[in-house]
């Protein structure tokens, strides 16, 4: 038994050992650096994976608007330049309509009640409605409204529940950390399905700086399985390198 603790323990110290020696991003190499480890992240997957998950990687290292990184991955990888259509912003268009039909009062209230488009989608379509908002009071408005809704049991197949709590913190989460606001970005976080997850950890860097600390954390979560992780680190990463930190 105490043998077995023992190498137990030294196994568990050569973790620690392996994880403080996994390098950390800053200065500024941070992206070049970044996106090493998170390509190491993908190496574990097997080939099909990889290639799959790569014009997303590289859709992303675009976002860097360094012409040189991008050149390299692209070389590195034999990859040509990645040219995507923009998505259809659905949620942006259903806004729209309610807003010409109604105005933001009737927004709201629409909103508030799940009326038709709200019946469907309703965080997203609130979440555009804040990104329309001509100012600031109108955008408080309707984001005390998520806050409210998220914390509101609605009915679903005849039984009460939070079954939209999670999609509004995302939503409200995105929204926060898009304005820099760390408090409101706790607060939604907090309301997700997966609050601890690498692309919120990223995402609140963001506010507070220093996305490279989780380096580590990128490389030594890898996994095999597929590609959730990787396209994790892709997400959370995206706004801060499209976007830049915010102003301290």
């Amino acid at each position: 038994m105490l043998r077995a603790f023992l190498i137990l323990c030294a196994g568990f110290s050569l973790g620690l050992t392996a994880r403080a020696d996994t390098p950390v991003c800053g200065g500024l190499g941070e992206q070049s650096c970044m996106f090493e480890a998170i390509w190491a992240a993908a190496s574990p997957l097997p080939p099909h994976k990889k290639t799959r998950i790569q014009p997303f990687f590289l859709e992303t290292v675009g976002q860097a608007a360094d012409a040189a990184l991008l050149q390299q991955w692209q070389s590195r990888l034999g990859a040509p330049a990645i040219h995507r259509i923009p998505a259809v912003d659905y949620a942006a268009d259903q806004a729209r309509a309610v807003l010409a039909e109604s105005g933001w009062d009737g927004f709201e209230q629409r909103a508030r009640t799940g009326a038709v488009p709200f019946n469907t989608g309703r965080p997203e379509i609130m979440a555009a409605g804040v990104r329309l908002a001509p100012d600031a009071a109108i955008k408080r408005r309707l984001l005390q409204a998520m806050f409210d809704l998220a914390q509101t049991k609605h009915t679903r197949g005849g039984m009460g529940d939070d079954f939209e709590k999670s999609d509004f913190g995302h939503a409200l989460a995105e929204l926060s950390m898009q304005a820099c606001d760390l408090a409101g970005f706790d607060r939604a976080v907090a309301m997700t399905a997966a609050p601890d997850g690498l692309r919120y950890a990223l995402w609140r860097t963001r506010i507070t700086g220093h996305a490279g600390a989780l380096a580590a954390r990128i490389r030594n979560e890898a996994s095999a399985d597929d590609t959730h992780h990787v396209r994790g680190a892709l997400e959370g990463y995206a706004p801060v390198v499209s976007l830049g930190y915010c102003a301290r």
